[in-house]
């Protein structure tokens, strides 16, 4: 599983109707978009997703229409996290899991655990868990870093570990877990500005959240780099930062749905307590695009 996971992975998004009720038939086409652009694998109910203001049956309607639409042809993540160890470890072994192929479990958040407490949730998870798990490092959300020890402990551990997505930014960090991993455990990008720099220094991919967008061009960008390639997927990276940089100003997923809305793909609708971008932001988006070659 570890090698399917490489490469490009697209951080969903969830799109809503006027009404806020969950956009299916665009949920579907977003998924056939992303397949034929090139990505590697599908990650759902993950922050892009706006997850925290899913419903638990919302969830599960929107992992199945995911695993539907996607129908086997790459591999789908799920995302399962949150800071009640015992409840996440009664819903893997009781959530239907049937059509994915891994889980990515975010950090506990709020209740900000020491490292050996989230050594012992993830290995928790890990013994619990009937699909392989990706650990989700984004302290600037949480409030809760795994440190690289950590990460390198519950890797050479837990042979169910298989990856981490890394977003916190810290790239001594980052690199000590590339530097010193074993050979099987990936260490995959959670930042698409700093994916280049970090694809450099080996690491094996991107859970992206411009791909949503942009699908043909990071995941080329992607695997350019992962080829050695690096001056040309230097270009697409460059070609692309203005738009990751926006994506980001104020709020994810607020910027790529309307960037998205722009491209006419889905509705620049939202849930509280996200909310639109202002109308400076708007107008950014239409210059990058009507400047985009």
């Amino acid at each position: 599983m570890t090698d399917r996971l490489k490469g490009t992975g697209v951080a969903l998004i969830t799109p809503f109707l006027p009404d806020k009720s969950i956009d299916f038939n665009r949920l579907e086409d977003l998924v056939e978009n992303q397949i034929k652009g090139g990505v590697d694998y599908l990650v759902t109910l993950c922050t892009t997703s706006e997850t925290p203001t899913l419903s638990e049956s919302e969830k599960e309607e929107v992992v199945r229409a995911v695993c539907r639409v996607n129908a086997g042809r790459i591999p789908v993540v799920r995302g399962l996290g949150g800071p009640n160890t015992q409840e996440l470890v009664s819903q893997l072994q009781s959530l239907p899991l049937d059509g994915v192929d891994a889980i990515l479990s975010v950090t506990p958040f709020y209740n900000r655990p020491s490292q050996e407490g989230v050594y012992r949730h993830y290995r928790a998870l890990a013994e619990a868990s009937p699909k392989p798990l990706i650990l989700y490092n984004v302290p600037g959300r949480t409030g809760c870093n795994i440190e690289a020890e950590t990460t390198l402990r519950l890797a050479a551990d837990c042979p169910n570990i298989i990856a981490i997505k890394e977003a916190s930014g810290n790239m001594n960090q980052i690199m000590r877990i590339i530097a010193h991993k074993p050979d099987d455990f990936s260490v995959i990008s959670g930042d698409d500005a700093i994916t280049l720099p970090l694809l450099a220094a080996g690491a094996d991919g991107l859970i992206s959240v411009v791909a949503n967008a942009f699908p043909k061009e990071v995941s080329t960008m992607v695997r350019l780099a992962r080829q050695n390639r690096f001056e040309e997927a230097r270009d697409l990276h460059l070609r692309l930062l203005d738009f990751t940089q926006a994506c980001f100003k104020e709020g994810s997923p607020a910027g790529v749905k309307c960037l998205m809305s722009k491209q006419g793909n889905v509705l620049n609708e939202l849930r509280l307590p996200q909310v639109p971008v202002s109308k400076a932001l708007e107008e950014t988006f239409e210059k990058l695009l009507s400047d985009f070659k």
